[in-house]
């Protein structure tokens, strides 16, 4: 992009800063930014000061809010920001996505609560493979086995001076070839021999993750499910946070809960079958939103009680 300021969409503006090409920042509106990266979507984040330091598209990002705008800086200069814009999805029309979620009181409190929450666009393999990884495990445990598998098998990327050294994601190339004794060692247990045959698949072109965005949902995660340790849950992440799907609604343990106290009757546990009914037919076309609502809603309320 070239200097000065520039129409991005309706929704956000772009406002190329100086640095030779190492910061940026948007002019946006309704847009957390720390709710978005701590609700649970993706787990390369770190705090630092008043904003984030991660690794994006195989970047060195560091992240703040300050004023309206997202600020970013890099380690290198850049000379187009679209990997980060679509990344942190800075088109999408967050008014028009609240619009379309039901006007039902739980929904409106999640949504009050988490105002600006954001959905982000991940690369499509980190992303599977993450939540591959996170199977049964807390976010701080899944935060620890992706920096060890990143440490190890992960391309060293540039980062500023004086700042600690940075891989990026391991590519499906590398983990293929990487014994599964050798990535239990990385902590994660039994999710290692799902996720050598996840990264096996890919290498060798047996399945194309970038291929599923042309599928309808329902067979872009029936093939993400002939995966050996991917069931509904894990593949709808993968369609939610990092394919355009933003239909997906992943139900874990946190949203079977919600669903239960909001939708259903507390005196029965009710199946997970009839759970996904529901969500098919009330949430809408931007029932992801409304997943992550939820989702952030009721481990925020956790966390104050």
């Amino acid at each position: 992009m070239s200097g000065g300021t520039c129409n991005f969409s309706s929704a956000v503006i772009c406002i190329n800063a100086p640095g030779a090409g190492l910061r940026s920042q948007w002019k946006v509106a309704d847009y957390d930014l720390n709710a978005t990266i701590e609700s649970g979507q993706a787990f390369r984040w770190k705090p630092h000061e008043a904003g984030w330091v991660g690794v994006v598209d195989g970047r060195w990002v560091r992240l703040k809010t300050s004023h309206g705008r997202i600020e970013a800086e890099v380690a290198l200069p850049c000379g187009n920001w679209r990997w980060l814009e679509e990344y942190l999805q800075l088109d999408v029309d967050y008014a028009q996505v609240i619009r379309s979620l039901p006007g039902d009181e739980p929904m409106r409190r999640a949504v009050e609560c988490c105002h600006g929450l954001r959905l982000l666009r991940q690369d499509p393999w980190e992303c599977l493979a993450s939540f591959i990884l996170s199977s049964t495990k807390q976010i701080v445990q899944i935060q620890q086995v992706i920096e060890l598998l990143c440490q190890r098998y992960g391309a060293p990327i540039p980062v500023p001076a004086g700042w600690p050294k940075v891989n990026a994601f391991p590519t499906a190339e590398r983990l293929a070839a990487v014994s599964e004794a050798d990535l239990r060692s990385c902590k994660m247990g039994f999710r290692a021999p799902y996720l050598r045959e996840a990264a096996r698949q890919i290498a060798c072109g047996s399945l194309d993750l970038g291929a599923l965005t042309g599928l309808p949902m329902i067979e872009a995660r029936n093939r993400l499910m002939e995966l050996p340790g991917v069931g509904r849950k894990i593949a709808d992440c993968a369609l939610l946070f990092s394919l355009g799907f933003a239909q997906a609604f992943p139900v874990d343990v946190w949203i079977q809960k919600a669903l239960q106290e909001c939708y259903f009757s507390k005196r029965q546990k009710i199946p997970l079958a009839r759970m996904h009914a529901l969500v098919e037919t009330q949430f809408g076309p931007w029932a992801g939103y409304a997943q992550q609502y939820l989702f952030h809603y009721f481990r925020v309320i956790q966390r104050n009680h």
